[in-house]
């Protein structure tokens, strides 16, 4: 018997999953008229990366997504590799045909698929209907190749020098930011080199500490990684090394929405589930749960936090609380429950345990006293105790284990399969007892519409 879908056995309950075939990146993020949109690449015939295509969805609240027909489909140039969207207030790119003003999507045309094959170049495209239909730019491309498999645009309005601004990944570990008073006509403004680090940009600006008069730039690269510096509308002055943000198995090419209003104030990122397994299922590849981003003074430096959005209460159903309790090896707090997802928050004095963490469904979460490493997923991460205590956040979905440390400092998003009808969540200690200063678990409803 086939299941309903978007209730198959391993299809996740609150992460994004188009209903059907492969995806990989998320695309063309922006908000507009009360709509989260999401693109993404897409195969719309296989299960298999391949054909690469925008597909769309949108949500009102981050949580509760439609998927809506594809965007944008291959064509003379090729297929539609990754990029991001705006919205055009001015009608800089003179596109606008109505009273609204008309969102941008700006991608990789991959020539490589087109026969015969040519050079990867970054095209545009045209919506005055709320994203639900596209017109490409009839002059496109509109940015000629550079060098090797140049793509993935990554485009902003900067204010203060009244212009577009793109980060564009060249080749190697290089990337390059351009600069457009229109989106049509690009000029180089300077290079960024990101060791180690290749694909996908982003690039946008943070207050520390929420000081609006205190502002660093964040360059990120596909790999969980981002540079902090300063932009002066022509050159990006890096001020760090590379500094890492995301730990896990999984994480990867994440991107941050466009204009969010200044009412909500957020910059919020999404980012592809490189290589889950999901046997037997429909469709391929999930999503992280929105993550909301801030910069804020360490005693290492500024660095980058990244904590699940506030939205994310809007699934919750049942909750249990505990203060104050001592867990002794061999002791398990959290009674069984057939539910399947969840969000756990605790804070943990690991008094005189070696080592304290979480088993999900048969995958251990766990921090090391001796190392000072949190593990998940056969992945570390370097996690210093903050007052002696260890602070904990975890997303749990039926494929995917999401983890923030320290208000998330440090995150690690990882996929996994469930041991067999194993649901159950157990805190332990290992050689000596442990204080959970709190503990809550809350058990989550799904996303999806009810069966």
């Amino acid at each position: 018997m086939t299941s309903p879908l978007y209730h198959e056995t391993h299809r996740p309950q609150f992460h994004f999953t188009p209903a059907r075939n492969w995806t990989n990146d998320p695309n063309g993020l922006v908000f507009y008229a009360g709509e989260w949109h999401l693109f993404f690449q897409h195969n719309p015939h296989g299960i298999k990366w391949g054909n690469m295509t925008w597909g769309h969805a949108v949500s009102p609240d981050l949580v509760h997504w439609t998927q809506l027909p594809n965007a944008l489909e291959p064509d003379a140039l090729g297929t539609i590799f990754s990029g991001s969207a705006v919205v055009d207030w001015a009608n800089t790119a003179g596109m606008q045909t109505g009273a609204e003003p008309p969102l941008i999507a700006i991608y990789t045309s991959a020539g490589s698929e087109v026969k015969p094959p040519v050079p990867f170049t970054q095209s545009i495209a045209s919506s005055n209907d709320r994203g639900r239909t596209w017109t490409k730019f009839a002059g496109n491309p509109v940015l000629g190749h550079i060098v090797g498999a140049n793509r993935d645009p990554k485009v902003i309005w900067h204010a203060p020098s009244s212009q577009w601004v793109m980060a564009l990944y060249l080749d190697g570990n290089d990337y390059a930011l351009f600069g457009s008073p229109n989106l049509r006509d690009w000029t180089r403004l300077c290079d960024v080199a990101m060791p180690g680090i290749s694909e996908c940009p982003d690039f946008f600006p943070l207050p520390v500490d929420g000081d609006a008069t205190r502002t660093l730039w964040v360059f990120w690269g596909a790999a969980g990684c981002y540079l902090l510096g300063a932009f002066d509308g022509r050159t990006f002055a890096p001020e760090t090394d590379v500094l890492r943000a995301e730990w896990g198995a999984n994480g990867y090419a994440a991107q941050t929405w466009s204009d969010v209003p200044a009412s909500d104030g957020r910059r919020i990122q999404i980012a592809w589930m490189a290589g889950g397994k999901y046997p037997a299922m429909p469709f391929n590849q999930q999503f992280t749960f929105p993550v909301e981003l801030t910069l804020r003074s360490t005693s290492q430096g500024v660095r980058l936090y990244r904590q699940p959005v506030r939205e994310r209460e809007l699934l919750r159903q049942r909750t249990q609380r505990w203060e104050q309790v001592t867990l002794q090896p061999g002791a398990n707090l959290i009674p069984q429950t057939d539910c399947e997802l969840f969000e756990v928050c605790a804070e943990i004095d690991p008094c005189e345990a070696q080592a304290v963490g979480l088993l999900v469904r048969g995958h251990d979460l766990c921090y090391d006293l001796s190392t000072g490493e949190l593990s998940a997923l056969d992945k570390r991460a370097a996690v210093a105790l903050e007052g002696g205590r260890l602070r904990l956040q975890a997303l749990i979905d039926r494929t995917s284990l999401e983890v923030f440390a320290q208000d998330g400092l440090v995150s690690m998003s990882s996929c996994f399969l469930p041991e067999a009808a194993d649901w159950n969540l157990e805190f332990y200690t290992r050689g000596g007892a442990a204080r959970l200063v709190t503990l809550e678990v809350h058990e989550l409803a799904s996303a999806w519409p009810a069966l």
